[in-house]
């Protein structure tokens, strides 16, 4: 499948009698420590292959928990690991440590229309560009010609001539994604087409259309700066009264923003990872986050990273001493961890970017373990699924 369909797998998932086809072919029937190393011993090469497991399909949440605060926190820093409910975490932060969350907001991403033709079509907002231009992910079985407009369709009782004009490839003439321009007979912007008429994007693997319960839940309460189209999973689980008392409790709050893109949702395919083209996601640390860190250092706070999206954005900005823009960064066993001491996150994708971040920041023996335990323990998995609380580890001397 192209890459620039691998969102439809939303539609293909709905429309077939096996809940999970896509998933055939890359998750492990196994998931044992690689003979080429013992547990407790380093291990300096990694491939795509030690970061597989097998899930059984029916840990994959489809639906979040009744309340948010009320999921499970599997509590991974000391061994063996505890379980725990997400609303305790209050009592296992100290006074003086500073939660970062990702303020992004997840958009209507997901648009649906026809071609002239009436051949039917998908459109994924990847990104909002300029002049009622966004870049987008397109599924269709024949792509229209540059310069062509398509319908796309409206909320019931709300027609008012939505359309989409193709103006080429974005960023370049060879890139995944398409450059059009949305338009309607008001004149509107991309932001209000969306939320009018587009779709909550869903992950891949939840296999229910979009409702008015996920229009709410797939977003965090503290949603500021729409532009994502995944949102921060572990955020989802912060509740108002649980932000307030953990603000109680001595523990300081601080935002920033990564617009998370549909990338996250995508397995690695080369098994030498120095070979994976990274997606691009921009990112703000804004100047009293900045302000923040840098006291929370001074006092010997920790610094709780509220999510692998939290995470990206502070380690590209410590790395870059760019606050604002696009960032590839791919994080994978052995990168040093300048900022985070502490990260709350949930249950990855096998072969996903993101379980390659947690293994560099926990361990990856630690991970592979903890993985184990809650499968075990019939943890609920990805992005409605429950967390887990990690410290990073400490590198070995020598």
């Amino acid at each position: 499948m192209p890459q620039e369909m691998l969102f439809g797998i939303n539609r293909l998932v709905r429309s077939t009698k096996h809940p999970m086809p896509y998933l055939r072919g890359w998750i492990h029937p196994q998931w044992e420590y690689p003979s080429r190393w013992s547990k407790n011993s380093p291990m300096h090469t990694y491939t795509l292959s030690d970061f597989d497991f097998t899930l059984p399909p029916h840990l994959i949440a489809q639906h979040p928990a009744p309340e948010r605060s009320s999921a499970r926190l599997l509590d991974g820093r000391t061994q063996p690991c505890v379980d725990r409910i997400f609303h305790a975490l209050p009592s296992l932060l100290r006074r003086g440590d500073l939660l970062v969350l990702n303020n992004t907001k997840v958009i209507n991403a997901r648009l649906l229309g026809e071609k002239a033709t009436g051949g039917k079509l998908e459109l994924l907002v990847e990104r909002v560009l300029g002049g009622n231009q966004v870049a987008a992910h397109l599924r269709v079985s024949k792509k229209p010609e540059v310069g062509a407009t398509v319908k796309l369709y409206c909320a019931d009782g709300q027609e008012d001539g939505f359309c989409a004009t193709l103006l080429g490839r974005w960023p370049a003439a060879d890139s995944a994604l398409f450059r059009f321009v949305l338009s309607n007979n008001a004149g509107d912007d991309p932001y209000t087409l969306m939320q009018r008429h587009g779709h909550v994007p869903l992950p891949p693997y939840i296999t229910h259309a979009d409702t008015v319960d996920d229009a709410q839940r797939y977003q965090t309460v503290f949603a500021s700066q729409p532009g994502a189209v995944a949102a921060p999973t572990a955020a989802l689980h912060f509740d108002q009264a649980l932000l307030t008392q953990l603000e109680v409790s001595g523990v300081q709050l601080a935002q920033v923003t990564l617009h998370v893109g549909a990338g996250t949702f995508q397995p690695v395919k080369t098994e030498n990872l120095a070979e994976h083209s990274m997606h691009s996601e921009w990112y703000d640390v804004p100047l009293a986050t900045q302000h923040a860190i840098e006291a929370c250092r001074t006092r010997g706070g920790r610094l709780v990273a509220g999510g692998t999206t939290t995470v990206r954005t502070l380690e590209s900005w410590s790395r870059s001493g760019v606050a604002s823009g696009d960032t590839r960064i791919f994080i994978t066993p052995g990168f040093e961890f300048r900022l985070v001491d502490l990260l709350i996150t949930n249950f990855h994708l096998p072969k996903s970017t993101l379980m390659m971040l947690v293994s560099a920041f926990a361990g990856y023996p630690l991970i592979r373990e903890l993985y184990r335990e809650a499968i075990a323990r019939e943890y609920r998995f990805f992005s409605y699924g429950d967390a887990m609380l990690l410290e990073r580890q400490v590198p070995s001397a020598g």
